[in-house]
Order: structure tokens, then C-alpha cells, then sequence
């Protein structure tokens, strides 16, 4: 669980307005919508790799696929990935088998630089309630409405989530997946209000090892199947299930556990 990257008037650095804040791991994304773009994903990336989801020596898609992956510009990640490799956060490889990993120790001030302290979710988590509102509303509509179309481009976009090799694949098609079922609803006003939360929500995102992220699917696969059903209640209650593990999970339930 992307839109291409807007830059609003202003440069780059108007465009972290779009970002949120959200509590990470005993940190929170330091003041997205008050920093750059660029600081904005090296927060993001330092917090994934602060947490372990980003382990040591692990290689990074390329900077087009972080880029589309944070919702971001390729100018935007290929600096943010410069300054975290200036810092020592991540590691740069020339070669055949080159690339960028990240750094086998990488600094812990450095790493500690890019959040401060925070124990407020109230935020955070009345986003997710009201995506929870959201998509119980669409998947409603969608499992009434949804063409045979729409229903074979889910069932693509699906599949192509389980055959994503990195969470920067993997979350431009949960994205596209989830959007289109809000289109499918055929909800007008409604529809781009669910959007709207969408892109919010998805301002959080960080990086998450992609056996998690495959396990997530299986949720898509089922929805696809009762939307196909038309079977609105079974719908309604995979998407509830789906987005409401969002309070116990990801970096919410990363920092509750701590």
C-alpha cells in the first residue's frame, strides 16, 4: 500500500505538506508536514532501519522505485538517499553486484537525529477510524457496482502484490488496488474523499519486510472473491478486518509493544 508525485507551489520543500506526523518505534516522523520532501523520506527510511525493517547489508530498490514507492520525485529520493549515505546510514556499491544497502552499523546518533520523542497517537489513530469509515462505505457500494472489468484489474493488481520482490512494488500497487475499489463504487464526491484519506494515511508509509507485506494480501484476494459475489457483507467485513489492524500493527503497534 502510488500517486505520483505533486509538487505544490513552492518547490520540494511546500511538498512535505502533503506528509503527516506518526509515531514510530519510540519516535515519531519528526514534523513531516513542516520539513522538506527530501528530510521527509530520510526520516523514513532512518525510522525503518532504527526499527529493523530495514536490516544491515540490505540492499534498497533503486532510487525510481523509492521514489514511486514514498510517493515522492526521483529528485526528491535521489537526494534523500545521498544525505543518508553522506551520514553513513546507508552504503553505496559500485559494480555488477553494486547497489544501495544499508550500512552494516549504521550510526545511532545519526539514526536518532531523524526523530524525537512522542507518546500522542490520537492523531494517527483517528485516521485510521476514519479510513476504517471509508472503506467499509466504498466496499459496500463496490461489491453493488464493480464491473467485470474493475474485478479482473483487482484480481492483476493482487497477484502482482504477491509477485512483488520489494515494499516499494509492493505499495504502488496496494495503492492502485485500493483506489480503484473506491472508484468501483462509483461514489463521486464520496469516492474522492475516500481518496483523499487514502493518500493521508499513505503519507505514513515506511518501509516493511515484504513477507509481511504478502501475508497483508491474502486480505485483497479474499475481497476480490466476495466482491465478485457480491456479497456485501463478507466485503464489508474484509476491509473492516483489514484496515483496522492498522492500530495494533505497523509502526503504531511497533512503538505499543516497546
Amino acid at each position: 500500500m502510488s500517486v505520483p508525485d505533486e509538487v505544490p507551489a513552492g518547490g520540494e520543500d511546500a511538498s512535505a505538506q502533503a506528509e503527516g506526523e506518526s509515531p514510530i518505534g519510540g519516535a515519531v516522523l519528526a514534523g513531516i508536514e513542516r520539513i522538506t520532501a527530501i528530510d521527509a523520506v530520510r526520516t523514513r527510511i532512518g525510522v525503518a532501519v532504527s526499527l529493523g525493517l530495514l536490516k544491515p547489508g540490505e540492499r534498497l530498490p533503486d532510487q525510481q522505485e523509492v521514489a514511486a514507492g514514498l510517493s515522492v520525485s526521483t529528485i526528491t529520493a535521489r537526494r534523500a538517499m545521498t544525505s543518508l549515505a553522506d551520514e553513513g546510514i546507508v552504503v553505496r556499491r559500485r559494480g555488477r553486484h553494486g547497489g544501495t544497502f544499508v550500512a552494516d552499523e549504521p550510526p545511532v546518533e545519526a539514526l536518532r537525529a531523524l526523530a524525537v520523542g512522542s507518546t500522542d497517537f490520537e492523531a494517527v489513530h483517528q485516521l485510521v477510524d476514519r479510513r476504517v469509515l471509508f472503506e467499509c462505505s466504498v466496499t459496500h457500494f463496490a461489491a453493488l457496482a464493480a464491473t467485470e472489468g474493475q474485478l479482473a484489474e483487482l484480481d492483476q493488481l493482487a497477484a502482482k502484490m504477491a509477485a512483488s520482490a520489494t515494499w516499494a512494488e509492493y505499495h504502488q500497487a496496494d495503492e492502485h488496488f485500493h483506489r480503484l475499489v473506491g472508484t468501483a463504487a462509483g461514489m463521486n464526491g464520496a469516492t474522492e474523499q475516500y481518496h483523499r484519506t487514502l493518500a493521508e494515511l499513505y503519507a505514513y508509509f515506511i518501509p516493511y519486510p515484504i513477507h509481511e507485506l504478502h501475508a497483508a494480501n491474502a486480505d485483497h484476494v479474499e475481497l476480490v472473491a466476495a466482491l465478485r459475489d457480491r456479497d456485501v457483507v463478507r466485503s464489508v467485513e474484509i476491509s473492516r478486518r483489514h484496515v483496522d489492524v492498522l492500530h495494533r500493527t505497523m509502526f503504531m503497534g511497533l512503538l505499543e509493544a516497546t
